[in-house]
């Protein structure tokens, strides 16, 4: 061979083993693109706008209770910035929903025996006090309408204490859990997850740990729950909720005040005491302050002192507009476009504080996620569509109402020629910690096809593919938005993430905010939630799809 052939054959070699090791394949999985994995490692980490984002959503359009003044704004500010990035076919979509409602001032504190300043907020959806009002607290713990009769006549005009005092207890370890190493998390992913396609789990730790209302991180293990009303702590249980709501208002009670649930040293858990819904009664104002704060009024009362409060409450309800909305933008496939692969999380969030690990993250995350895809100038096959739900802490409202618009009413289970066509979603919620595995729906081979895109990015200490070994079907949505797909048969994938503080501290508190989002871990989770989106949207077939279920003629409807 004369020395120029040579070098023509040795030329054809390196290309072609460049072009091989560009590649790489997983046995029983599929071959993913190294060449994109490189690329999108780049614009996540290298020119990352996650943390920008996340300020718009949580710092300057935070708390987003849904249908509200704040939550249209962010949406606006998303819908602009998913243009500028290049997405196509960015619009809201609309469904039935109730009032909007907004915190515009809130003052709270006790005068007499001495002055002490409240930290707190008001429960989503209860009214203002019209200007400043002066009240005497009464102890009147409810535990159950039978309760009613005990306190009948004797609340009108008062600030009504009607929980128990928190039971609080010294801390004897961290509110954050460490990030596991790889090794436990592959040890113990198994028992952590709760299957099927729902939120990710908890990456390590008890199962107190897991709880969302943070009621393990007292003690060893542990958890103890204030024995009093759940009405106003437990956004699900609205029928006693309304129930004493209407029995408060016909006392005359002035003002309501709660501990919230859990929470103790600033950090306030608490939710909603009233309802979106115009047709539910409207309780008097209620307001959640710090646990101490409560403790410290029930016992003066105990002891024969009676304090003087001042509030001065003022709320926004909006009910010019009572339909709430999804955020939707899409990136087109190339070669089959009618072929879509879903991301998204959910947008809006409760009123104690900003909104930044429950959801912003996932919001965040997901707009960063379509943002990386965009720039790599890469076609895929299939469309990529983003999805920023509303109303999910309300009941998954938003999510559920898509599904049923675009694929199939659960109630019959008609199919629409849409539903063979979707995919994939993927979903981001739970909190600020980094993706440390995924869950399979169920099944093996999505279990093999996941762990042959996760072998090049180990590196990420994402590590675990869970839920592969036994379907469980979900019989209703909730929890998080990818109940929704899988609660009609289509793929909704849950990321594991490592725990942090998110039960323990900021899921639904005054202290869920910008500064408690690890900027770390959610670079990652945008690398990783952009790689599985591209093999998704690029692979030579769509991924197995779960059972479908049998028609549920008692389905509710959220259209």
């Amino acid at each position: 061979m004369n020395l120029l052939r040579f070098r023509q054959v040795a030329l054809m070699a390196a290309a072609l083993f460049l072009i091989s090791a560009s590649f790489a394949q997983t046995t029983g999985g599929d071959t993913v693109d190294l060449g994109a994995l490189a690329q999108i490692k780049t614009e996540a980490f290298e020119r990352s706008q996650v943390m920008e984002n996340l300020f718009w959503i949580s710092e300057a359009y935070g708390p987003r209770v849904t249908n509200s003044r704040n939550h249209k704004l962010a949406a606006e500010w998303a819908m602009k910035q998913m243009q500028e990035w290049g997405l196509k076919n960015v619009h809201l979509e609309k469904w039935p929903f109730g009032y909007g409602w907004q915190i515009k001032h809130f003052y709270a504190a006790m005068e007499t025996p001495v002055y002490a300043a409240f930290t707190g907020f008001p429960l989503a959806w209860t009214p203002g006090t019209n200007g400043p009002i002066n009240v005497e607290p009464v102890w009147a713990p409810i535990h159950s309408k039978a309760d009613f009769a005990k306190y009948h006549g004797k609340l009108k005009g008062k600030a009504l204490l009607m929980f128990d005092p928190a039971p609080l207890t010294l801390h004897t370890r961290a509110d954050a859990q460490p990030s596991p190493t790889d090794e436990e998390i592959l040890a113990h992913a198994g028992e952590r997850w709760e299957g099927g396609g729902g939120r990710g789990a908890a990456a390590a730790g008890t199962a107190a740990d897991r709880d969302p209302s943070g009621r393990g991180r007292h003690g060893e293990g542990t958890w103890e729950y204030t024995p009093t009303s759940l009405a106003l702590a437990n956004a699900k249980n609205g029928a006693l909720r309304n129930e004493v709501n209407a029995f408060l208002k016909e006392e005359g009670v002035a003002i309501s005040i709660t501990p919230g649930y859990n929470g103790d040293g600033g950090t306030i858990f608490a939710t909603y005491g009233g309802s979106e819904n115009p047709k539910d009664p409207i309780p008097p104002p209620i307001v959640a302050i710090g646990a101490e704060q409560y403790n410290r009024l029930v016992r003066l009362v105990q002891h024969g002192i009676t304090p003087k409060l001042n509030f001065d409450i003022a709320v926004d309800y909006q009910n010019e507009d009572q339909n709430a909305f999804n955020v939707i933008g899409e990136i087109p496939g190339a070669t089959k476009p009618d072929e879509v692969v879903m991301l998204g999380g959910h947008f809006d969030s409760w009123q104690g504080g900003a909104g930044a690990t429950d959801n912003g993250t996932g919001a965040s995350v997901a707009m960063e996620a379509v943002r990386i895809l965009s720039a790599l100038h890469r076609p895929m096959a299939r469309t990529v569509r983003v999805a920023l739900w509303g109303g999910e802490e309300e009941g998954v409202y938003g999510s559920t109402a898509y599904v049923q618009q675009h694929f199939a009413k659960r109630a019959t289970m008609v199919k629409t020629p849409e539903y063979d066509k979707l995919d994939v979603y993927f979903n981001d919620d739970g909190g600020s910690g980094r993706f440390r595995g995924v869950s399979a729906g169920g099944s093996p081979e999505m279990a093999a096809i996941f762990k042959s895109w996760i072998e090049p990015i180990r590196d990420q200490h994402i590590v675990a593919v869970v839920g592969g070994d036994q379907f469980r079907p979900t019989t209703s949505p909730g929890g998080t938005d990818s109940s929704a797909f899988s609660w009609i048969g289509l793929n909704g994938i849950g990321f594991l993430q490592d725990t942090l503080e998110y039960g323990t501290r900021t899921h639904h508190s005054n202290a869920d905010t910008y500064d408690r989002v690890q900027k770390a871990d959610v670079m990652q989770s945008s690398m990783i939630e952009a790689w599985f989106a591209y093999n998704a949207a690029t692979r030579a077939e769509m991924l197995p799809r779960i059972p479908t279920p049998a028609p549920d003629p008692d389905a509710k409807s959220h259209e």
